[in-house]
C-alpha cells in the first residue's frame, strides 16, 4: 500500500533528528513507500469548499544538518491525500483549535491523525478528568479563592497553565510557599484561561513515566528523571530519559483509557504516569518514540503506520 501523506508540523529546519517524533514518523513512512508532503500550520486554509495547504514535497534522511529536501512549493487540496498528520506543538490556543476545525472538514475521507475532533475536545490536561480514580487530586479554576482553598487542603501542589506544553510555566508550591497570589496575578495578566492544580507527587523524584500507546494499546515506556534541583521532568527542560518497564499499575491505567482512545481515533498517544497516578494524556503532539526505540529495540513508528494502514485499508 502506497499512501499520499501530508504532515502539518512546525518548521522542520531546526528539529533534532535524534529526538523529534514527527521526523521519525516521516522517516518510517518514506521507508514504507509512502510519499510525503510538508506544510506549516499557517499555510493551512479553507477556500470555497476545499481544504488546502501550501507546502512542499518532502524527502527526509538521517543526516544531521542535511536531514531534509523540499521539492517546488505548491498548493494542494488535502482531500487528494490519504493521510494528514496533525503534528504541530501546543500551546493549544485558538490558532491550534482552528486547524482542528478546518481538518474536520476532510476527515475521515482523508484520515487525519490524530482525529481532530477529539484532539480539540480531549486536550492533554482535560481528558484525564474523565478518570478521577486514576489521577491525583486535581482542580481546574481561574478564581484565586478557589485555587487557594485547594492549596490549603493539599499543602504541596503543582500549578501550571491548562494549555501549556514542554514544562513551561510549571511551578511547585510547597506548604511554606507564599507565591500563589503572585503567580495567579501573572497568569491572569497573560490570558483568560483557567489554571490546573494537582497535588504534588513526591514519586516524581524517581521519574515521570511516558507511556506510548498505539491505537489504544501500550507499546512501551521511558522514564524521565528530573535534573538535580528541578521538579519538572520534561526532556525540553533537562529531564534525563531512562529505560523502564511497564508495571501492573501502568497496564491497569492503559486498560482503562485505551478503548476510549481507540474509539476516538487517537492513534498515537503519550500518557504521563508518576508513581501510581495518571497525570496527563497527550494527544496533540506526543513525543518519545525515538528514545523508546533506542531503549527497547522496537520499531514504534512501524506500529503506528501499521495501525494507520489498517484503517486506510
Amino acid at each position: 500500500m502506497s499512501l499520499k501523506v501530508a504532515i502539518q508540523m512546525d518548521p522542520i529546519d531546526h528539529i533534532d533528528i535524534d529526538a523529534d517524533s514527527s521526523f521519525r514518523i516521516a522517516e518510517e513512512a518514506q521507508a514504507r513507500g509512502h510519499s510525503l508532503f510538508y506544510y506549516t500550520p499557517d499555510q493551512l486554509s479553507y477556500r470555497e469548499g476545499k481544504v488546502c495547504a501550501r507546502g512542499w514535497p518532502l524527502t527526509v534522511r538521517r543526516e544531521k544538518g542535511n536531514h531534509f529536501s523540499l521539492g517546488d512549493q505548491m498548493d494542494v487540496d488535502l482531500q487528494d491525500f490519504d493521510v494528514v498528520w496533525l503534528r504541530q506543538d501546543p500551546p493549544f490556543d485558538m490558532g491550534y483549535i482552528t486547524t482542528t476545525h478546518i481538518l474536520d472538514m476532510i476527515h475521515p475521507d482523508t484520515l487525519v491523525v490524530n482525529d481532530p475532533f477529539w484532539v480539540r475536545n480531549y486536550p492533554e490536561k482535560l481528558l484525564v478528568l474523565a478518570f478521577p480514580d486514576l489521577t491525583p487530586p486535581t482542580m481546574i479554576a481561574r478564581d484565586f479563592a478557589t485555587l487557594k482553598s485547594f492549596k490549603e487542603e493539599h499543602g504541596d501542589i503543582i500549578l501550571k497553565p491548562l494549555y501549556g506544553n514542554g514544562g513551561a510555566g510549571v511551578f511547585r508550591l510547597d506548604a511554606n510557599d507564599r507565591n500563589l497570589a503572585s503567580l495567579h496575578e501573572l497568569f491572569a495578566g497573560i490570558n483568560r484561561e483557567p489554571l490546573i492544580a494537582q497535588k504534588f507527587l513526591p514519586d516524581v523524584s524517581n521519574g515521570d513515566k511516558r507511556i506510548i500507546l498505539v491505537d489504544g494499546a501500550p507499546v512501551g515506556a521511558i522514564n524521565r528523571v528530573p535534573a538535580a534541583g528541578e521538579t519538572r521532568s520534561n526532556m525540553h527542560v533537562g529531564g534525563r530519559p531512562e529505560k523502564v518497564g511497564l508495571t501492573d499499575r501502568d497496564m491497569e491505567i492503559c486498560a482503562a483509557i485505551g478503548p476510549l482512545l481507540r474509539e476516538k481515533g487517537q492513534i498515537f498517544v503519550g500518557i504521563d504516569v508518576i508513581g501510581d497516578y495518571l497525570t496527563e494524556i497527550n494527544v496533540t503532539s506526543p513525543t518519545g518514540i525515538q528514545e523508546l526505540e533506542r531503549f527497547d529495540g522496537v520499531n514504534i513508528a512501524e506500529k503506528i503506520w501499521q495501525a494507520i494502514e489498517a484503517r486506510r485499508a
